[in-house]
C-alpha cells in the first residue's frame, strides 16, 4: 500500500459527507505540490476517470467517466468515528443521561409558520434506550473502526477491550444492522462489531469499498461473528462476483444475498462452500448481464427460490447460440426480469426450459410490453378503428399480459397479480384466437403453417383443451378484376327495442315470425311460407363498390328496406370476439323476465354504448355486446363481440370494413 504522510492508497476519506477512496498520491503534471487522486462513491461528483490532460494517473473501479478527481492533502476531511461514537451520535445525542430531551436547536419555520414537532420527544426517549434497540441504521456515519484507534499500543488494547465490552452491553438486542457507505477498508472492523451482537440476523455493508476481502483477523473469527446472520447486503461495493462469494461464504447460514449495482457482467463459479445449499434468494439488480447464461453458476444453488434480475440488459437466454441454456434448480419459483431488454416471445417460451419450477414472474417494462409491434400481429385488425395513445397502450399491455399467461402453463402470478383459473381460460382462448388470425394471414401450405406454429409451443396443447381455432383465409383476387373492387354485403334489418320505429318489438324477422306462428295441439308451429317471406324481407345480399362513401351505402340500404336514409344506422358485425380486462358486472336487480341485452363500454378498440354519439374520427363508431346475456355473474376478462357502427361520412366504404365479405345490421334510429 503506497503511503505518504497520514494518507495511503486505498484509504477511505469523507469530505462534507461525500465519501471517496484514495487511488493515487503524488504530483500531477503542470502543477506544483502533491495531490490525492480520489474515486468518489457518487460517480457524478468527479471530473474525470483518473486521467488528466492525456496522462493516466490511476484507474477507478467505477466505469463512470466522472468518478475521479484530484484534491489537495491539506483539505480538511471529516473526522472518522468508532461504532459506539456513531451509535451515540445517531440515537442518543439529543437526550441527557437521565433520558430527558435536550434542545434540538432552532425552531423549524415554513412559510413564516413555526413547525411543531409532536411526538418526537417520545421517539427520542425510546431510541435513547440503546439497550432496547433492535434495528440500527448507521449508514454514512464515517465509521472506520469498531474501537478507538491512533493511540499507543497498550492504551489502544485497553480501550479496545473496554469498547468491545461496551458494544455487547449497550446494544445487545440488535437483530438488523446497517453500516453502509462508511470508511471501512477491510472486513476486520465489521467482524469486531458483529462478534459483539449475538442476536444479529441481518447485516448491510453496502457501498463500502473494501481493499482486500481476505484481510480478516481469521476465517474462524469471521465465521463465529457471522454465524447467526441470514441476510447480507453487499450492494454497490464494486467487488467481483468471486470476492462477493468469498465474503458470503463466511456466513454459514446465509439465505438472502443482495449484490445489486456491482457492474457484474458474468458470474464466475461459486467457490465450494455452504452457499450452494443455504442460499434461497439472490438479488442481482442493476448490473450488466445480457443473457441468462451469464448467471449459469447459480444453477448449482440447489435451494434457490427467488432470483431478482431487474434493471439489467438481458435480451436472450444464451449469449452464444452454441452455448446450452442454463437450467436452474426446480425450487426456483420466482423470477423478476422487469426493466430488461427482452425483444421477443421466443424468450418467454424458453423460460420453462431454464426455470422448470417457475410459478411467479415479473416481466413488465420490457420491449415486448412497451412496443406494440412486438405483440402477436393481428392481420385482421380493422383499419377504420383508431384509438387514443392511452387506450392503445392499455390495450397492448393487457394483450401482452394475457399472451404471457397463455404461453406459460405453470404461471400462478404475473407482475404481482394472481392468475386465477378464469384469467387463464380467457388468456388461453385469446391466445388461440390470435394464432388462428396468424394462420389466416399465410397461404394454405404445410410450410407456411409450420412456420407460424413454430412460434407457438403450446398450440397443440391448447387445441386439445379448446379445439382448433377457426382459420378464415382470404381468397386472393386479382386487383385488376372488378371482383377485387366489390364487397359482398349481407344486410340484415333489425329493430332496436325501445326505438320509435320498433313499436316495442325486436328484430323484424322475429316480429313477422311471431305473426306467422300458429298454435296447434299445445305446440308452436311455424308457417313455412310466411317464414320464407320474413327472411326475404329482413335479409338482402348485394355487391357494393369499395369506392362508394358511407352516405351512398346508407342510401342503398334505404332503398332495400324502404326507410329514409337519415333514420337508419349501419352496424358492421365483424364476427370477432375480444376479452375485456377488468370488466366486472354487478348482478341486475330487475325482475323483468325479458332481460335486455347488456352492452359494455370497453377500453379496447374504442368500444361505445349503443346510441353513444362519440365518434373516433374515422367515420366509424365501435361498440360491444356481452357474449353471455343470461349470466350476470361473469367476472373480469369476459369475451365481448366486436361491432363497428358506420357513421355518416364521406369516407370510402372499402376503408371502413375489412375483407370482401361483410355482414351489416340495419337499425332504425
Amino acid at each position: 500500500m503506497s503511503q505518504a504522510g497520514p494518507y495511503s492508497v486505498g484509504q477511505r476519506l469523507s469530505y462534507g459527507n461525500a465519501v471517496c477512496t484514495v487511488r493515487y498520491i503524488g504530483q500531477v503534471s503542470g502543477t506544483t505540490g502533491d495531490w490525492l487522486g480520489v474515486e468518489w462513491d457518487e460517480p457524478s461528483r468527479g471530473k474525470h476517470d483518473g486521467s488528466h490532460k492525456g496522462t493516466r494517473y490511476f484507474t477507478t473501479r467505477s466505469k463512470s467517466p466522472t468518478a475521479a478527481s484530484f484534491v489537495r492533502p491539506t483539505r480538511p476531511a471529516d473526522t472518522p468515528r468508532t461504532f459506539l461514537e456513531a451509535l451515540q451520535a445517531k440515537y442518543a445525542s439529543e437526550v441527557t443521561a437521565d433520558h430527558k430531551p435536550i434542545s434540538s436547536g432552532p425552531q423549524i419555520v415554513i412559510s413564516g409558520k413555526v413547525a411543531e414537532e409532536i411526538g418526537f420527544d417520545k421517539i427520542r426517549k425510546q431510541q435513547a434506550q440503546l439497550g432496547e434497540l433492535k434495528y440500527v441504521i448507521l449508514d454514512a456515519m464515517c465509521i472506520d473502526a469498531a474501537t478507538a484507534k491512533d493511540r499507543g499500543q497498550q492504551q489502544q488494547q485497553q480501550q479496545q477491550h473496554k469498547e468491545e465490552a461496551a458494544i455487547r452491553d449497550i446494544c445487545p438486542k440488535v437483530i438488523e444492522l446497517d453500516i453502509s457507505r462508511n470508511l471501512f477498508t477491510d472486513l476486520g472492523p465489521v467482524v469486531d462489531i458483529c462478534s459483539n451482537l449475538s442476536d444479529l440476523r441481518s447485516l448491510r455493508i453496502n457501498g463500502n469499498r473494501f481493499l482486500d476481502v481476505l484481510e480478516v483477523k481469521g476465517s474462524q473469527d469471521a465465521e463465529t461473528a457471522f454465524q447467526g446472520i441470514k441476510e447480507l447486503g453487499l450492494e454497490e461495493t464494486l467487488l467481483s462476483w468471486h470476492d462477493i462469494c468469498l465474503i458470503a461464504s463466511r456466513f454459514r447460514k446465509l439465505a438472502t444475498l443482495y449484490a445489486n449495482l456491482n457492474q457484474l457482467t458474468r458470474l464466475s463459479p461459486i467457490p465450494a462452500s455452504t452457499l450452494t445449499t443455504t442460499l434461497t434468494s439472490v438479488h442481482l439488480e442493476f448490473n450488466y448481464f445480457t443473457s441468462l447464461s451469464d448467471l449459469a453458476s447459480l444453477a448449482t444453488a440447489t435451494n434457490l427460490r427467488n432470483l431478482h434480475l431487474k434493471g439489467n440488459n438481458i435480451a436472450a437466454v444464451s449469449s452464444d447460440s452454441s452455448e446450452p441454456a442454463p437450467v436452474f434448480s426446480p425450487t426456483l419459483a420466482y423470477l423478476d426480469i422487469s426493466y430488461n431488454k427482452i425483444p421477443a416471445w421466443t424468450f418467454v417460451d424458453a423460460l420453462p426450459d431454464s426455470f422448470p419450477g417457475l410459478t411467479s414472474l415479473r416481466l413488465a417494462h420490457n420491449p415486448i410490453y412497451d412496443n406494440p409491434a412486438l405483440v402477436v400481429a393481428d392481420p385482421t385488425a380493422n383499419d377504420a378503428t383508431t384509438t387514443t395513445t392511452a387506450t392503445a397502450t392499455t390495450t397492448v399491455t393487457e394483450e401482452a399480459y394475457m399472451l404471457t399467461v397463455a404461453r406459460l402453463a405453470t404461471l400462478k402470478s404475473l407482475n404481482y397479480s394472481a392468475v386465477t383459473p378464469n384469467d387463464r381460460n380467457n388468456a388461453e382462448m385469446f391466445y388461440l384466437s390470435r394464432i388462428g388470425r396468424q394462420l389466416s394471414a399465410v397461404p394454405d401450405t404445410p410450410a407456411a403453417e409450420a412456420a407460424v406454429l413454430a412460434q407457438h409451443r403450446r398450440y397443440a396443447q391448447l387445441c386439445e383443451l379448446y379445439g382448433e381455432p377457426v382459420v378464415n383465409r382470404r381468397q386472393e383476387v386479382n386487383p385488376a378484376f372488378l371482383e377485387a373492387r366489390l364487397v359482398n354485403v349481407a344486410f340484415r334489418f333489425c329493430f332496436v327495442a325501445g326505438s320509435s320505429a320498433a313499436g316495442g318489438s325486436s328484430c323484424l324477422s322475429e316480429k313477422m315470425a311471431a305473426n306467422g306462428a300458429i298454435a296447434r295441439n299445445g305446440k308452436l308451429q311455424q308457417n313455412d311460407s310466411r317464414e320464407q317471406a320474413n327472411n326475404k324481407l329482413s335479409k338482402r345480399n348485394i355487391q357494393i363498390p369499395k369506392s362508394l362513401d358511407i352516405y351512398a351505402v346508407k342510401g342503398i340500404a334505404s332503398r332495400l328496406f324502404g326507410y329514409p336514409p337519415l333514420s337508419l344506422r349501419l352496424i358492421w358485425e365483424t364476427g370477432e370476439w375480444d376479452p375485456v380486462a377488468g370488466f366486472d358486472e354487478e348482478a341486475s336487480d330487475s325482475d323483468d323476465d325479458d332481460k335486455e341485452e347488456e352492452e359494455v363500454n370497453g377500453n379496447q378498440e374504442n368500444y361505445y354504448l349503443t346510441g353513444d354519439k362519440e365518434v373516433d374520427g374515422t367515420g366509424t363508431k365501435s361498440r360491444t355486446e356481452n357474449n353471455n346475456n343470461n349470466s350476470s355473474s361473469n367476472k373480469a376478462g369476459r369475451w365481448i363481440k366486436r361491432e363497428v357502427e358506420l357513421t355518416d361520412s364521406p369516407r370510402q366504404f372499402g376503408f371502413c370494413v375489412d375483407g370482401l365479405d361483410v355482414s351489416i345490421r340495419v337499425e332504425p334510429r
